[in-house]
């Protein structure tokens, strides 16, 4: 039964691993503080990018030899491989852990076993302290594990009766610095920022993070399916961050060499001919090594992604403003009857300087009642 210091040391844990959010991919985040035989912190570190040490191995540097007979708290299974690293399990050893607790099994099959090989070893383990909590931190990762493909969060700001432009179509400002702000926040807390070519053509968007020290920038990705929103000179293919530009595979190879700049993935166009599939997209992502992407396209293709399924995560940004007019923040969804709309539970709300911002996951359904 883990112990209150234990429980506490996990919260830091916690808190460590977010910290490289946007940066590790495609491995997980975690954290790990170290106690000694009394209970005492003396050694903290996290997973800080790929390839390089794991949360383990800096929490134990840190503690040097204080860390013998003492417990290794971790948000993760201890990993059983060597890849770039060499496993942590064995790291743990070495350093004569006397107990490990770690809040999420590995579901990776190249990496778990951790936990079972420091059992076998005679270390003390134990599993599933603030299990929910550190799963929420590595959302990203674990459904890349699970599913195949990144994890979506799709953002927008929109006014109070739901515009995301007025009826000339400007959208220059409809939310505030604060929040414009956080949304720097959350691109740096993500693998790639996709938008569309409606987007793209009225905003001219850069993509890339300002603001947050130390982020990594994430892909730029502009879903561009005729190959037409995308001309020389954009801000999107500046050297701030790599380029994407997403076009139809039927297009004309030639034309594209032509056409604007970045990197070009053809990618098959979704059923209908309308916009590209989806799935194939976040398939080609997945293979990039992205986890998480933020949408911050329009509404044509926030309703693609939700028609898919592939919406996981909605942030709203709503102002205290009323247009009475102009384009809704979802476009058409494949939602034709109020019995088949997506139901989301709110997981946080939060004023962002004079707005409301929205946070809310896709309702799990609940089972039929028993008669």
């Amino acid at each position: 039964m883990a112990t209150a210091a234990e429980a506490a040391a996990m919260r830091q844990a916690i808190t460590l691993a977010a910290r490289a959010l946007g940066a590790t991919s495609p491995n997980p985040v975690v954290g790990c503080v170290v106690l000694d035989a009394a209970g005492t912190v003396v050694g903290e570190g996290y997973h800080q990018r790929a390839g390089g040490p794991h949360a383990e191995v800096h929490a134990l540097r840190a503690a040097a030899g204080r860390a013998r007979g003492g417990t290794a708290i971790v948000t993760l299974e201890p990993c059983n491989h060597t890849g770039r690293t060499g496993p942590c399990a064995q790291a743990l050893l070495d350093a004569g852990i006397a107990r490990v607790v770690y809040a999420v099994p590995d579901p990776d099959p190249a990496a778990t076993g951790g936990g079972q090989r420091l059992r076998e070893a005679g270390v003390d383990v134990e599993q599933g302290l603030l299990e929910d909590e550190a799963r929420a931190g590595n959302i990203a990762w674990l459904t890349s594990v699970n599913s195949g493909r990144p994890y979506v969060t799709w953002k927008y700001a929109a006014t109070l009766d739901g515009r995301i432009a007025a009826a000339d179509r400007s959208s220059r400002w409809i939310t505030s610095p604060e929040s414009r702000a956080d949304v720097h926040r959350l691109r740096a807390e993500s693998d790639a920022v996709v938008v569309g070519s409606g987007t793209q053509r009225a905003d001219d968007p850069h993509l890339a993070v300002r603001g947050v020290e130390g982020a990594v920038q994430p892909l730029r990705v502009v879903v561009d399916t005729e190959c037409c929103s995308v001309p020389r000179g954009a801000r999107v293919v500046d050297d701030a961050a790599e380029t994407v530009i997403v076009v139809a595979d039927d297009l004309d190879p030639d034309f594209l060499v032509e056409s604007g700049g970045g990197e070009f993935w053809s990618l098959p166009r979704a059923k209908g001919g309308h916009g590209i599939d989806i799935p194939s997209l976040l398939a080609a992502l997945h293979a990039r090594g992205v986890r998480s992407v933020l949408l911050e396209g329009g509404p044509t293709l926030a309703g693609a992604f939700v028609a898919a399924g592939a919406v996981d995560r909605v942030v709203g940004y709503l102002a205290p403003v009323l247009l009475g007019a102009g384009p809704a923040a979802l476009g058409e969804a494949g939602i034709s009857t109020i019995a088949d709309a997506l139901r989301l539970d709110i997981t946080e709300t939060v004023r962002i300087g004079p707005d409301l911002r929205i946070t809310a996951v896709p309702a799990v359904p609940s089972s039929p009642k028993e008669h």
